[in-house]
């Protein structure tokens, strides 16, 4: 199986305001697109995890990124550095969570792009998104099995979450 990615992020914005000549418009935008072939090295990713997940109320989604997840075809997934992240709090039906979602901490936690020893990012509100990634050879971050591999997703009080998640690493 081979991995080919395409990871783009674009925001485009229009900015109106009246002055004494008539109303001129701002159009930024601002773009980033990292295309990823399949291997272990620099701009490359040989690992692909996606799927839609839910996590309990005032509770943890723990992902163990070596050797527990399975890929959409059944191979057993063993990251040993991941390129990108990129998580949505909504299911795909597109219909509202109620609650925020956190990632990071945990027990042998992921840290990578986290840095420190318990960092986390969030609350991600419903419906937000947050998407890192990096194609170089460091890749975002280092998974080391048993001691620093696992991502949690961590679910506000009040109700379950349904969320969207996509990785993609490496092997080596």
């Amino acid at each position: 199986m081979t991995v080919t990615a395409e990871i783009f992020a674009r925001l485009k914005a229009t900015q109106r305001g009246g002055n004494d000549f008539g109303g001129p418009a701002f159009t930024p935008e601002m773009e980033a697109v990292l295309q990823l072939t399949d291997g272990t090295t620099a701009n490359k990713a040989d690992i692909l995890f996606m799927d839609e997940r839910t996590v309990s109320a005032s509770s943890n989604d723990d992902i163990d990124l070596a050797g527990v997840l399975s890929d959409a075809f059944g191979a057993t997934i063993t990251a040993a550095e991941l390129v990108a992240v990129f998580i949505i709090n909504a299911p795909r039906s597109g219909s509202a969570n109620t609650s925020d979602l956190t990632i990071g901490a945990g027990t042998n936690p992921f840290v990578g792009f986290l840095g420190g020893t318990a960092p986390t990012i969030g609350p991600l509100k419903p419906g937000a998104q947050f998407l890192i990634a990096a194609g170089d050879a460091a890749g975002i971050g280092t998974v080391t099995a048993a001691t620093a591999d696992i991502l949690r997703i961590a679910n506000g009080a009040g109700a379950s979450a349904t969320y969207q998640i996509a990785i993609l690493a490496r092997s080596a």
